[in-house]
């Protein structure tokens, strides 16, 4: 058994907006947050690694979690990124986002400990079980060490709140052993942003996207062209170089740099991320005159209007 959601489509892990002293700029944040539901996103995703979950204090993301209850105001789906060091500090995080109300979490691996399969486990069903809210499991072995393989996520199948699983490894193939493994008992999201179409293909039927911070609605288009079968669009092309950013160590940096030049966010991060390297951020600076230059002629796929 489990709860059925309908998430699908794009999900942006939304950037937190910082003031010059690097406090908390809740409007700014508000105003980002907006800004990618009326270009076209499918639902949003706060306090994620984009949103430098770990880099706030618990009050700050009560706080963007109630504001962006507030300016989804139901309009689309919104979850909260579980991002800490311990399971009791997750579950705690996880009955503050019950009481605010938000439609549902993403649960990281407990940070830090690398922990063995068994205990992995362990860590999701502690908090999956303490919260009624539906739960997507994260997956990101590159930056959290901890590999949420499908062996894992099988034997969570019996966690009604557990509903997804968010994948950013890479290995494409990870939603075909799932699937093999427990069928459709998941809703499977794409995590990195350059194998989105390749994620779309085996089964994928939504992505938390990086990108799409900066463009939104070529992000949703791309979704959409894939989901269609349309794999083989100059879209896809045109966008690689800039997708390529979020398997950086560094993607924070550059998605927010991105987000700056297209008028949607600032550069601010908080340490240890520091602002890119003179040479880094005139690269990124590069690709994105490029990117602007030869930025394609949307087809339509249902999108509203911006």
């Amino acid at each position: 058994m489990s709860r059925r959601v309908s998430w699908e489509g794009v999900f942006p892990a939304v950037t937190t907006q910082f003031h010059d002293d690097l406090s908390l700029d809740i409007d700014a944040t508000a105003k980002v947050m907006d800004g990618l539901i009326r270009d076209g996103v499918s639902g949003l995703i706060v306090c994620g690694s984009v949103g430098e979950n770990t880099s706030l204090e618990r009050k700050e993301k009560v706080a963007i979690m109630e504001t962006a209850k507030s300016v989804a105001a139901g309009r689309v789906p919104v979850l909260c990124g579980i991002a800490e060091f311990t399971t009791a500090f997750a579950v705690e995080t996880a009955k503050e986002a019950a009481r605010v109300g938000i439609d549902g979490v993403m649960v990281m691996p407990a940070l830090v400990y690398s922990s063995k399969p068994h205990e992995t486990a362990a860590h999701f069903r502690a908090v999956a079980t303490a919260t009624d809210l539906p739960v997507m499991l994260y997956n990101n072995p590159p930056i959290y060490k901890n590999d949420v393989t499908p062996d894992i996520l099988a034997s969570l199948a019996d966690v009604e709140t557990v509903v997804s699983f968010k994948d950013s490894s890479g290995d494409t193939r990870r939603f075909i052993d799932t699937r093999n493994m427990v069928g459709d008992r998941f809703v499977l999201f794409a995590g990195l942003d350059d194998v989105i179409v390749e994620s779309v293909a085996m089964g994928a039927v939504g992505w938390v996207s990086g990108m799409s911070n900066a463009f939104p609605r070529e992000g949703e288009t791309l979704f959409r062209l894939a989901k269609a079968g349309r794999y083989a669009e100059p879209l896809y092309e045109w966008f690689m170089p800039l997708l390529h950013l979020d398997a950086r160590p560094d993607l924070v940096q550059c998605i927010k740099l991105c987000e700056h030049i297209m008028g949607r966010g600032t550069v601010l991060t908080r340490p240890p991320r520091l602002a890119l390297l003179p040479q880094e951020k005139a690269e990124v600076e590069a690709m994105m005159v490029k990117a602007l230059k030869s930025r394609p002629r949307l087809p339509d796929v249902g999108l509203k209007a911006a």
